[in-house]
């Protein structure tokens, strides 16, 4: 497995990582923990050091199946987690206000992680929704207060805009921004990318492959389980998906031509942006685990980069990312 740099901050992970949370929230029933456990054990065995978890995902299951999975490996992989939703101790997830980023929240948050992922030290700690209740140079200087006692060791934002991103990192310098980036999201291009650039931040794409759109295994005849986030979200609606099916053929006529697969060209595309990304795909599935690894192989050249812009600038993609309530919490 080949290794990239996160930026500047010399935090050196394997250039795919391994997004977790559908393991237990998200998609549909949880995982099987032994399953699940055997799943990140298999990439860790093939290569992936490192490894995204939250607070929220369950609350707290995926924290400690990430934590147990983990456990023999501690040493040599990095893990992610991130704080900021309003979720009290017993686990209950309070809506008034939906976040809760104070400093003396963040500081319990971090001591909680730490138990249900049975370490001493979180490797890289997020902020998962900017809280509009509390000024970011707040929240920077708790967590610098954590790295400084030795608690965790780098500071990140998710869904995170260029103004929060420049306040944040005068206070505690940023080694990752966590934000959606695909090939049918790019909104990151705008503006973002230059500042990262500018600052020497790493940027962790997630939903790299669109949700798993971007796979080719969902149309618009898709039916997803009754706790399948996507059925909330407006680019899973089936008209949208139908018309959204013009990209996923574009690519995956592309890919045919490279002996690829729709995802690893997707992911591929994503690894020739910039050396300081690192996505996150997640899978429940080892066949699509090993897939996945595969697009760290593929080279793209200039031309095939060209080429895919080319062919998916013929597609607007349709629906929101987000329902209106989730987007409440990614204005930026």
């Amino acid at each position: 497995m080949k290794k990239r740099k996160l930026g500047n901050s010399g935090l050196e992970v394997s250039a795919l990582g391994l997004g977790c949370m559908g393991l237990s929230f998200g998609y549909g029933p949880a995982t099987e923990r032994e399953d699940g456990i055997a799943l990140i054990r298999a990439a860790v065995e093939r290569g992936v050091t490192f490894f995204d978890t939250a607070e929220v995902y369950g609350p707290f299951a995926n924290e400690e199946l990430v934590g147990e999975a983990l456990a023999p490996f501690r040493n040599d992989v990095v893990i992610a987690t991130k704080f900021g939703f309003n979720i009290d101790a017993a686990g209950v997830q309070h809506q008034d206000p939906p976040l809760n980023s104070r400093p003396e929240h963040i500081k319990e948050v971090a001591d909680a992680s730490l138990k249900r992922l049975g370490t001493d030290h979180i490797d890289l700690f997020y902020q998962h929704r900017v809280d509009p209740l509390v000024p970011i140079e707040d929240v920077a200087g708790a967590v610098k207060d954590l790295i400084q006692e030795g608690k965790v060791k780098h500071f990140g934002l998710s869904e995170a805009g260029i103004d929060v991103i420049r306040r944040a990192h005068a206070v505690q310098p940023l080694t990752a921004l966590q934000n959606e980036y695909s090939l049918w999201w790019r909104e990151p291009e705008e503006e973002i990318f230059a500042v990262l650039e500018e600052l020497g931040i790493g940027f962790v794409p997630f939903s790299p492959l669109g949700r798993g759109f971007l796979t080719g295994k969902i149309n618009e005849t898709t039916a997803f389980d009754e706790k399948d986030f996507r059925n909330t979200s407006p680019r899973f609606a089936p008209e949208a998906r139908k018309a959204n099916q013009a990209l996923v053929d574009l690519i995956a006529k592309f890919a045919a031509e490279k002996n690829a697969t729709p995802a690893q060209i997707a992911l591929a595309w994503i690894l020739a942006q910039r050396d300081w990304i690192v996505p996150i795909p997640g899978t429940t599935k080892l066949h699509r685990l090993e897939e996945n690894i595969g697009a760290v192989d593929v080279e793209l050249s200039a031309d095939d980069l060209s080429e895919l812009d080319r062919l998916t600038a013929k597609v607007k993609v349709q629906g929101a990312r987000y329902n209106e309530g989730s987007q409440r919490l990614v204005n930026r």
